[in-house]
């Protein structure tokens, strides 16, 4: 979908005065920084759907723009570029929240994939529970409405960051059934991340933590081992 607004906070000018030419062409509104206190400011305006997020920054730095953008603005989408040997701070990244990465240097058809693939699996989700009546879904305690991309438990908001909310509504749309890491990562990140299904392990924790009353013994995202997942039967 084109129109959609975009930040790409990068302090090589170069990359992101390429990077701003590539994704306005790509039919994206976007707007460039290149400084990270800047940038958080802007991140936190909620005036982007998606933001392009180099984690070496002057002022504040990616790590933390990600964390608070997670934080406060649990909707907006997150892409990192990271350098190819910044193992540990990708994988901290995607702990924290961002929503994919994309190792330097990069090619700008991927990253103009990567951002559609991004933006395309949110409006899907929205789409395809319009288009599936399934805009409210409630689950004993957990209510999760699909529209406005809201989520209570025991009516008690729950925040989440987009990828745990796409991750959940995935899971609720398809109770009892059984998926592989692998599975989940093309399904909801939108293609598999070569040796990343870890990944999946990380934001499963965190979605149990926040909607689990005991994580420990896990009632709405249960363990098929040796398998992956599954979501609990839907009462009523």
């Amino acid at each position: 979908m084109a129109g959609e607004r975009i930040l790409v906070i990068e302090d090589d000018r170069d990359i992101a005065h390429l990077t701003a030419i590539n994704l306005s062409d790509a039919g994206y509104e976007v707007e460039t920084t290149v400084d990270g206190t800047s940038g958080l400011e802007l991140a936190l305006s909620g005036r982007f759907e998606l933001v392009v997020l180099d984690l070496m920054l002057p002022g504040v730095d990616g790590l933390e723009i990600c964390r608070q953008v997670r934080s406060e603005r649990p909707t907006t989408l997150v892409l990192m570029l990271t350098a190819k040997t910044s193992e540990v701070d990708r994988v901290l990244g995607l702990e924290i929240g961002a929503d994919d990465y994309l190792n330097k240097p990069f090619s700008m058809r991927e990253l103009q994939a990567r951002v559609k693939a991004l933006l395309r699996r949110k409006a899907l989700l929205s789409a395809g529970s319009h288009a599936e009546g399934e805009t409210v879904i409630e689950i004993g305690d957990l209510l999760i409405d699909v529209a406005a991309r809201e989520v209570k438990l025991a009516d008690e908001n729950v925040r989440l960051t987009a990828r745990e909310f796409d991750l959940l509504v995935q899971f609720a749309l398809n109770p009892g059934r059984v998926y592989t890491r692998t599975q989940l990562l093309d399904l909801v990140w939108g293609y598999g991340y070569d040796g990343y299904e870890h990944t999946v392990n990380s934001h499963i924790n965190r979605l149990r933590a926040k909607i689990e009353r005991d994580p420990a013994h896990p009632v709405y995202i249960q363990t098929v081992w040796g398998v992956g997942y599954k979501f609990g039967p839907r009462e009523g």
